[in-house]
Order: structure tokens, then C-alpha cells, then sequence
């Protein structure tokens, strides 16, 4: 009794002693302890470089890297927009290294290290044309690009898949195109030294189904493209705006109760993303697989392609699939 009595008594003092006036923690919980948020990063010409910030920036950077090195001439903040200005112009479709630090203006510090990518302002435009993905031990899967008009791709990016979820991808090498050229980008190669990425002649490439008369790029280690149920995407550059799009599928919406019919929550969130880009036109508020391209019945040799005169509604419409062996890889889509 008396231990529980003394106990009794140890704990109203330490009660008593603690009832003495509570400090003020408003002052801190009203400050900003947030540091500004990193919301996009892009080349806006030559020699300028854009960053975007979700809150104003202070004017003072601490720590600023690039790899390779860049000599800057002025840097510009204006409210949550920062400016890069450098000495020499960015090595169109180059890929840069960057290690920025940044405050906001209660003093809040954020680190960024990223990539970006050299302006290129001499993009052609391009259209993907025609593709096969059931493709065979002797005519692999590929990907062709038509260019509709001259210029430069050095940098365009071509994914299986969206700029945001990707199975594979190639930022495509610098190489002065003409209208009417053709790409060949090969999904499946197997790896020999034959498999060269042309960029001044156009019958340099051996490996399977290399075309003489278009430029052939190869995907390292590429493992060829998903048979039944996919994306294929072009963007100006791995981070840049999306060019052309695509999306193909033999299932329905009654496939699986689960993501819409497409089987899993990537693909329904690919096919997504290209409505949002406004890539691709469904016939509802939400794309369903039935608005896709169905390539059931394709093959290896019966390739997926436009019309000869490159029609771009962003439907399956679009396209059709050719006869057995009339698949028509660098040179006019048959009809």
C-alpha cells in the first residue's frame, strides 16, 4: 500500500510541475517548410533551356552542373520560371546532364539532377506508316516512319509505349531526311555487327529485312513488340512533345471486368495517355480496346499500314492490313 501511495504521489507531482504555460507553435506551423516542387524541363531553342517550378523561386542558385559542361551567359527567373542562357548553341537531339539547386523565397531548397535534350529546330514531320508485331524467326518485328517533310530527326524518340510507361525505346540519331523517305526501326534484332544505325547512306545495314532504299535503326536488345495488345509512340524528344501515336488491340471491353478490357492497369493507363494527348479519337468520353487497331488477323507478312496517301484521323479507320507477303517496308503502303 505504501509503494502504490508513494506512486500515487510521484505522478500528481509530475503532473503539477508540467501544468506551467504551453509555448506557441503557430509561429512555425505557419511558415513555409515546403521546398517548391519540379514541374517540367525542356530546351526552348538553341541555347536556351527552361525550367518550370510549382512556387516562385529565389534569384540566388547555389549549385548549378551540366555534363558535358556548358558555359552559361544569364540566367533568368521570373516568378516560378528559370531560364538557362548559354554561350554556345545545344547540340541538336544531345542528350545533357543537369544538377541544379534551387530555393523558393522562404528559403526552401530543392535539388534537381535530370536530363534534357538538345533543340532541334529543324524536326521534319513524320507519321508512323506501317508495323508488324507477330512477327517471325526471319521477318521480325518493325516499326516504319514516313517523313513528310525535310529536315533533321536527330532526338525524336520512338517508344513501345508512351513517354510516361515504356517497354522499350530509341532516340533516334542524327540523319538529314527528305520527303517521302522512309525509317525502318527493327524491334527484334539479333545482335550481329551487320546491324548498323544508317545515318548517311542508306544501304550501309545488313541484319534481317534491311531495305536499301530506307534508313535502317536498330533497337539494342530490342525484344520485339507486344503481339497482341500495344502503343507505339514518336515524341520530338524522349521528353518533348508527342508526334505521332498509335494504339492496337484484339481484346473488348468485356475481356475482364478489371481496366476497361485491356487487360492491365499499364495498358489502360498508355491508351490514356495518348487520348490525353490527343493522339488518339475515341468514340466514347473513355477509350475501350474496341476503338483500337485489331491485328488479329496480321502476321508477319501482313503488315499493318495507312493508305498510300497518309491519311491521320487518329482511328483505327486509318488503317488496314495487307494481303500475305505484300507488306511494303520502304517504299508506298499498298492499298
Amino acid at each position: 500500500m505504501k509503494i502504490f501511495r508513494l506512486f500515487t504521489l510521484l505522478i500528481f507531482f509530475t503532473i503539477f510541475l508540467s501544468c506551467g504555460p504551453l509555448e506557441d507553435f503557430r509561429q512555425f506551423t505557419e511558415r513555409d517548410i515546403q521546398p517548391p516542387v519540379f514541374i517540367s524541363m525542356g530546351a526552348e531553342s538553341q541555347d536556351t533551356l527552361k525550367l518550370e517550378f510549382s512556387e516562385e523561386i529565389g534569384k540566388n542558385i547555389d549549385n548549378l552542373h551540366f555534363n558535358p559542361n556548358m558555359d552559361v551567359s544569364v540566367l533568368d527567373i521570373e516568378n516560378t520560371i528559370l531560364k538557362i542562357h548559354f554561350t554556345d548553341s545545344l547540340e541538336p537531339g544531345f542528350m545533357y546532364k543537369i544538377e541544379i539547386s534551387v530555393n523558393d523565397t522562404a528559403g526552401n531548397s530543392l535539388t534537381v539532377l535530370s536530363n534534357f535534350y538538345g533543340f532541334n529546330p529543324n524536326l521534319p514531320d513524320v507519321a508512323i506508316n506501317e508495323f508488324t508485331c507477330q512477327g517471325s524467326s526471319t521477318n521480325p518485328d518493325k516499326v516504319e516512319l514516313r517523313v513528310l517533310s525535310e529536315g533533321n530527326i536527330a532526338g525524336m524518340c520512338i517508344y513501345e509505349g508512351i513517354d510516361t510507361i515504356w517497354k522499350q525505346k530509341k532516340v533516334l540519331p542524327a540523319i538529314d531526311v527528305k520527303k517521302d523517305d522512309y525509317l525502318i526501326i527493327h524491334f527484334k534484332p539479333q545482335g550481329i555487327p551487320e546491324e548498323i544505325d544508317e545515318t548517311v547512306s542508306k544501304d550501309t545495314s545488313g541484319g534481317l529485312n534491311a531495305n536499301p532504299n530506307a534508313w535502317d535503326l536498330w533497337i539494342e536488345g530490342g525484344s520485339g513488340l507486344s503481339g497482341n495488345n500495344g502503343v507505339i509512340t514518336v515524341f520530338s524528344n524522349p521528353m518533348g512533345i508527342l508526334v505521332d501515336g498509335l494504339i492496337y488491340s484484339n481484346r473488348t471491353s468485356s475481356s475482364d471486368e478489371k481496366y476497361r478490357g485491356f487487360g492491365s492497369n499499364a495498358t489502360m493507363n498508355k491508351a490514356d495517355r495518348l487520348v490525353e494527348l490527343e493522339a488518339w479519337a475515341p468514340d466514347s468520353t473513355l477509350i475501350r480496346p474496341e476503338d483500337a487497331i485489331n491485328p488479329e488477323d496480321s502476321t508477319a507478312t501482313r503488315s499493318i499500314c495507312r493508305e498510300a496517301v497518309c491519311s491521320d484521323t487518329n482511328r483505327a479507320e486509318d488503317w488496314h492490313i495487307v494481303p500475305t507477303s505484300t507488306s511494303s517496308f520502304g517504299e508506298i503502303n499498298s492499298n
